[in-house]
């Protein structure tokens, strides 16, 4: 049984997601506008090839405003459906800067990690939150002792393993913020993409059905 990719294939891999990343910059770079919510997502040198896509279709779901990368040079778009296209990104190479240039805006910095005593969904969130997401396996980039201001909170888990998926836990995270704060749905940006697209092919197809039915 094959276990893994070969070197060449790891390189051919990783230049395909670096060509379909460049591909998506030069929609984000036209297409985009920030979100209705002001809160944002930090991405602390998260893996390229999974999660960062997956949360993108998440925070552009939601309509949050931009979401910032931390020594994250490219990703695989892929698992975004699209999202990438709408949603700003800004990339920083240290989480010193991010977090000077968001606590210059009036962000609060908040990041998820079990244990704590405030548990999400519990507290308040503060209307200008910047969720601060680590890797997948090291965890946060700085220490936290640096940044005695930045909220730590949990999120409740019943079970005997206490840890989420990353992108799930965004997921999470963004629907209890909008849970607090979101706008009418009627404020909501135009649909756009894969949601449209469905819909049209299921309008074309329901005639057939109908036939197929009687």
């Amino acid at each position: 049984m094959r276990v893994g990719y070969s070197r060449k294939e790891r390189k051919n891999r990783k230049l395909d997601m670096q060509a379909r990343f460049t591909k998506a910059v030069r929609k984000n770079m036209v297409s985009a506008r920030p979100g209705i919510h002001p809160c944002v997502v930090v991405l602390d040198g998260l893996k390229p090839d999974f999660n960062i896509g997956k949360i993108f279709r998440t925070a552009e779901a939601f309509s949050i405003r931009e979401i910032h990368l931390i020594n994250i040079d490219y990703f695989d778009p892929e698992p975004a459906k699209g999202s990438i296209r709408w949603l700003p990104f800004v990339k920083h190479d240290s989480f010193a800067n991010c977090y000077q240039q968001l606590a210059d805006q009036g962000y609060t910095c908040i990041t998820l990690e079990p244990g704590q005593d405030e548990i999400l969904g519990k507290t308040s969130l503060p209307e200008k939150a910047a969720f601060v997401l680590g890797h997948e396996e090291f965890g946060l980039s700085f220490d936290r002792a640096d940044y005695p201001d930045i909220l730590s909170l949990s999120i409740a888990q019943w079970g005997h393993v206490q840890s989420l998926n990353v992108s799930v836990a965004a997921s999470i995270v963004l629907y209890e913020y909008v849970r607090q704060h979101g706008r009418p749905l009627a404020d909501g940006l135009p649909q756009r993409g894969a949601a449209v697209t469905t819909r049209r092919k299921m309008r074309k197809s329901r005639p057939s059905q109908l036939v197929q039915e009687r």
